[in-house]
This record gives structure tokens, sequence and C-alpha cells, in this order.
């Protein structure tokens, strides 16, 4: 009986497509700091893809719906923004100038017991820490002017109009062609390796879409339920507190564990009645148990597959590399990795490596 012919391995193309994603992390890492509004468009894009192919099965024109779509999107942002910058501004000051005061109380409370230590240790004098509360203040003050000033800064005010003039144009034209752009990214891929692509390039956009929409809406209704119950509660800064919890629970865990810090520090000083604070804790409870046990198997489900853990690491490893824009691209890459992780593990445990010769 004669032996099948043993197939080579890919060297050649394998090399090439190492050369190929070593190319575009070079070109991101190089563009990063004008890709934002880009990408910010592609996201958008992605997101309201779906309505508007449902809006086109329905007889509207594609570009009539794209236009509709991008329109709608960006008027919402716009005037959510305009109702909420001046109130958050304000706030946002506020609490950087209560933490100054905050670490500056916190310092004169702990500076007998440290000086006490620095002696017994007699590394550092006493008196050299003496001014410690007056240098906290001051790097707070100093953070907040900083923080005002890069709001007015030069190079914000560049970044903020291109992602007010480039992105909805972005976002209109990748919703128009997106059909075009996927038919034209097919045919480019490889031949015999084609319906395979397809199906990982399928579990990918389940995977990242699930993520990505369903996150999004999970991350709204937290944003609204902490402002509005920070808010009622009583707590100073709450919106702006509630607001950060909800966007930052992008992130798994990371929302709500800095918004619950940062909330109960705020009610610590400001209510001298344990009651109080008790219902600013109430507040984060009821967040994290509608969060888990009806909002996101609502609106995720198990469609993500994303494992916390991978995702912040991937968050994280990001905006490393890349800054914001790394932030942004750490999800897709995220998701795509684990499906062509997936995927290996698949073949490698049907592979005569795994089974042994003969198998």
């Amino acid at each position: 009986m004669t032996e099948s012919p043993q197939r080579e391995f890919p060297w050649g193309r394998l090399v090439a497509w190492l050369l190929i994603l070593g190319g575009i992390g070079i070109a991101i890492y190089a563009l990063s700091a004008v890709l934002l509004p880009f990408l910010v468009g592609m996201a958008v894009a992605y997101l309201l893809d779906p309505a508007v192919d449902r809006a086109e099965r329905a007889g509207v024109p594609r570009a009539i719906g794209a236009a509709g779509a991008t329109i709608l999107f960006f008027v919402a942002v716009g005037v959510t923004v305009a109702l909420l910058a001046p109130v958050l501004q304000t706030q946002l000051f506020g609490l950087a100038e209560r933490l100054a005061v905050v670490v500056r109380h916190t310092v004169e409370w702990a500076r007998p017991y440290i000086e006490d230590l620095l002696e017994q240790i007699g590394h550092v004098e006493p008196q050299q820490f003496s001014g410690a509360g007056d240098a906290a203040r001051q790097v707070f003050g100093w953070l907040a002017r900083a923080a005002g000033g890069v709001l007015s800064g030069g190079l914000a005010i560049v970044n903020l109009l291109s992602l007010l003039l480039i992105t909805p144009v972005v976002s209109f034209y990748l919703i128009r062609d997106w059909n075009k752009v996927v038919s034209r990214i097919d045919s480019w891929l490889p031949r015999d390796h084609a319906e395979d692509l397809r199906d990982i390039a399928r579990e990918v956009d389940a995977r990242m879409a699930g993520f990505l929409r369903g996150q999004a809406l999970v991350c709204l209704f937290l944003a609204v339920f902490y402002a509005t119950g920070l808010t009622l509660a009583g707590l100073s800064y709450g919106l702006l507190v509630g607001l950060l919890t909800g966007l930052l629970s992008f992130v798994p865990y990371v929302g709500v564990t800095v918004g619950m810090a940062t909330g109960l520090a705020i009610a610590f000083y400001q209510f001298p009645d344990w009651l109080d604070v008790g219902l600013v804790l109430a507040v984060f409870v009821a967040g994290q148990v509608l969060e888990g046990s009806v909002v996101t198997p609502k609106l995720v489900g198990d469609r993500v597959g994303l494992h916390p853990v991978w995702m912040i690491l991937a968050i994280l490893a990001g905006a490393s590399l890349f800054g914001f824009t790394g932030v942004i691209l750490a999800v897709p890459t995220a998701a795509a990795i684990g499906v062509l992780l997936r995927y290996g593990l698949k073949r490698y445990l049907a592979s005569s490596l795994y089974l042994g010769r003969g198998k």
C-alpha cells in the first residue's frame, strides 16, 4: 500500500502573513496619534450597520439609511454632551479640590504616627515630613489646573475638532459601503483557506458584536442607574461618579471597583451619619445585582465568550502600546486572538501530534 504524500508546511505563506501583521502593527504604532477619529468612526459604523441593514431590507435606500443613522447618532451624542458637560466640568474641578482637602487632612491625621515610625527607622527626620500636607494640596491643585489646561489646550482642540469633523464622515461612508468593503476583503482571502477564514471571521464577528453592542447597552444602563441613584442619595459629585462608574464598566470589574471606592470615600467625608454612607453602598450593591441577574444576561447573554481577565489584559496591553487607540483596538484584537486560539486547539486535538501516529 502506497503512503499518501506528506504535505509540506507552508513556511513561506506563514512568513508572509507574519510580515503583513508586523507591518500593520508598526503602522498603527506610528499613526496612533491620528488614527483615533477613524477608529471611532469604524466602531460607530460597526454598531449602526445592523440597523441600516434592517432599514435597507424594509426598502430604504442604503445611502439614505446610512445618513439618517449617522445624523441621529451624532445629534444624540452632541445633545447629551452639551447638557452634561457644564455640570460634569464643575463637579470634576470640585472633586479635585475636595480630594486635595481629604489628602491634606489624612496626612495631618497620620503625621504623628508616621513621624514616630520614621524616627524609629531612622531614615527620615520628622521635619522633612512636616510639609507633606501642603505638598499634597499643591499637587492636587496643580492637577486641577492642568486638567483645565488640557481641556482648553491646542492639542485637545485639534483632537476634538478631528473627532467632530472626521468621525461622522468616516462613519457615513463605512456604513454606506459596508457590504462592498466586506466583499472586497473576502475576494483577497487565499482561495484554499477562504472557507476556514470566513468561519473564523463569522465567529469573531459574533463574539465582538455580542461584547461591543451588548456591553455598550449595559454601560449605558449602569451609567444612568448609578448617576441617578447616587444623586438621589445626596452624594456630592454623584452625577460624575455614577457616569464614570458606568462607562468604566466596559472593562470588567474595573468600573464598579473604582466607582464604589470613590463614592464611599466621598460619602465617608461628607456624611456624619453612617446610614447615609450605607445608602450610597446600597446603590452600588443594587446596581451589581441588577447587572449580574437581569441586565447582562438579557443584553449580552453567552454570546461573548471573552473571559474578563483576558479582556482586562488586552485593554491594558493596548493602552500601554498605542494609548487610547490601543484601547479601541483591544476588544476586536482580543476576540480575534481568542477565536484563533480555539481554532488552533481544535485542529491540534484532531491532529496526529495529539492523537499519535497512525491515528
